[in-house]
């Protein structure tokens, strides 16, 4: 891996880009240890903080004991201290004993140049509940006392609000009760005390929306003296609409259930991103910052099941087009990247892929990700590579004759003449995007840019721009080349007039271009518009010329 370290983050203000971390989840479940847990902390310090990498989070059930009986949804296994709040299980977490919590595992991994993470779940424990706790008063040190009384746990826990999925587990306090506040109050100023960076917090979004509770928990994490990420989860049924309630008040919450490693859940995720996109989201006002919608995690290289009590043992099912996929559809969504596999025995594909340069710098840089709305097809089958030279030929002559043949130019896209541009199929494999002159009939063969299949990593690791990046191509025997906006320079709208050439395809931001909504295909770099014209011809075909591009041009939008 030492010749993998390249930095794409050196000197870079994270705290405003999409968080970037592990979590013990994937690859541990909930039982994970101290040792396993400051091992793994190592390799992210070594091999992945370059690259943006800077949390290492323990997910849940850090306070459960791994005895015979304890799993998931056991009931009287959790360590609690006398204030009914949860800490470190000490046959785990052997730092934690004579009351330090999570203190020294944090100062471990600061001093490796990371930031802490834990989970934690919705207000009181059902543990807490059913011993009635006193609640401490973090302004006196003492039992809370309010009305003459000292208050306890069952004073301030709804059983009736219990966690969806946990509902043996944790439960809602009352946060209108001074008493419940005060709860809440001393868990989160302990969990400062700790040296916690990060706190998911879980069973208080989507299905299980505790807005009054976020609201608290925020409220005292915005008054600490330093700074601690807010997430929340799960992440079912959650709407744009629900998380703009968020506002101000988080950084990142998760916007789908949880994601593991079956096509199915990758691919749910298309439309969810899409969503949160297109309502303006990606980033958001967060608590001291911003705030981002969350994917889940990537449950790549090394893993474990859910819910069971057992580390590591098997590899992701996702083939590695799907790995690439997801990589890609994160990125793109300006997703944080926390990452699931085990990083002790993280492979050679899997390390490339999480810290793939490009795919990282459009998580951290890019902006107005959209869905493109006007091509909907999907490119199944092979690419135009499969037409013989003959009919690519044909193609090339479309729409031209012997005297006359179509070129294109570059114009302003407010110029009427760029206007023109629509979507046809092509067969069952592809879609093309066809320019028609106003008035022309519909049996007269149009010019048509054919909509090329978009590349991300290839077997060499040269990585295009995913895919929503689109180019288009010229093909003569299978050399392509690219058509450019600018081979040199970027066009200013004095030099419309010049026209495009073409040149190696390499991905560049002069090579790409989309499809608009009135009809024009415009440049994104160049900001002009493609028009097509009608040339002389010289009996050469076009593909003798730059100019004269009646050709087998592909289009990937």
């Amino acid at each position: 891996f030492e010749n993998c370290r390249v930095s794409s983050s050196a000197g870079v203000d994270r705290l405003k880009l999409p968080p970037r971390g592990w979590n013990s989840y994937d690859s541990f479940c909930w039982t994970i240890s101290e040792d396993d847990f400051l091992t793994s902390a190592k390799v992210v310090a070594k091999y992945l903080k370059s690259h943006g990498y800077e949390y290492v989070v323990v997910d849940y059930l850090w306070y459960r004991r791994l005895v015979p009986g304890a799993y998931v949804e056991s009931l009287g296994f959790d360590v609690i201290d006398q204030w009914g709040r949860m800490v470190p299980a000490p046959d785990r977490w052997p730092s934690a004993k004579s009351g330090k919590g999570f203190t020294e595992v944090a100062k471990e991994v600061h001093s490796l140049g990371l930031k802490f993470g834990i989970h934690v779940m919705r207000g009181l424990s059902r543990q807490a509940f059913d011993a009635n706790t006193p609640i401490l008063d973090i302004t006196t040190g003492r039992a809370y006392k309010e009305s003459g009384r000292e208050w306890r746990a069952q004073d301030i826990g709804i059983k009736e609000r219990s966690c969806a999925w946990m509902p043996h587990g944790f439960m809602s306090v009352n946060t209108s009760l001074p008493a419940g506040r005060a709860f809440l109050s001393s868990l989160y100023h302990q969990y400062a005390e700790w040296g916690v960076d990060f706190i998911k917090h879980d069973c208080v979004f989507g299905a299980d929306f505790n807005l009054e509770e976020i609201t608290y928990v925020s409220r005292v994490l915005k008054k600490l003296n330093r700074p601690i990420l807010y997430s929340l989860s799960p992440g079912t049924s959650v709407t744009p609409t629900m998380a703009k309630e968020l506002k101000g008040l988080a950084n990142m919450y998760r916007v789908t259930a949880d994601d593991w490693d079956s096509w199915g859940d990758v691919a749910s995720h298309f439309d969810v991103a899409r969503d949160f996109a297109k309502a303006e989201m990606v980033p958001g006002e967060g608590l001291l910052g911003n705030s981002w919608p969350d994917l889940d995690m990537l449950p790549l290289g090394w893993l474990t099941d859910q819910g069971v009590n057992r580390g590591p043992h098997r590899q992701c099912n996702l083939t590695l087009d799907e790995q690439r996929t997801q990589m890609t559809l994160w990125s793109m969504a300006r997703s944080p990247l926390m990452f699931g596999g085990d990083v002790r025995k993280i492979d050679m594909t899997t390390y490339k892929l999480i810290t793939n340069p490009t795919l990282l710098e459009i998580n951290d840089y890019s902006s107005n990700n959209m869905e493109f709305p006007y091509v909907t097809g999907k490119i199944l089958g092979p690419t135009m590579s499969h037409l013989t030279r003959q009919s690519r030929i044909s193609m090339l002559n479309r729409g031209s004759d012997h005297h006359h043949a179509r070129g294109v130019g570059l114009t302003s896209c407010k110029d009427s003449n760029a206007n023109g541009w629509s979507v046809e199929s092509l067969d069952q494999y592809h879609e093309q995007i066809c320019w028609r002159e106003e008035g022309e009939q519909l049996n007269q063969e149009p010019l048509c840019l054919y909509k090329r299949k978009p590349l991300l990593a290839s077997t060499n690791d040269h990585v295009l721009y995913g895919q929503d990046s689109r180019q288009l191509f010229t093909s003569d025997d299978g050399v392509k080349s690219c058509l450019d906006a600018s081979p040199r320079h970027k066009i200013t709208s004095r030099e419309w007039k010049k026209q495009p050439s073409f040149s190696t395809c390499k991905g560049d931001a002069n090579q790409m271009w989309k499809l608009s909504s009135n009809a024009t295909l415009r440049s994104s770099y160049s900001g002009l518009c493609v028009r097509v014209k009608q040339v002389k011809g010289n009996g050469h075909s076009a593909l003798d010329a730059n100019r004269s591009v009646t050709t087998n041009l592909s289009l990937n939008l």
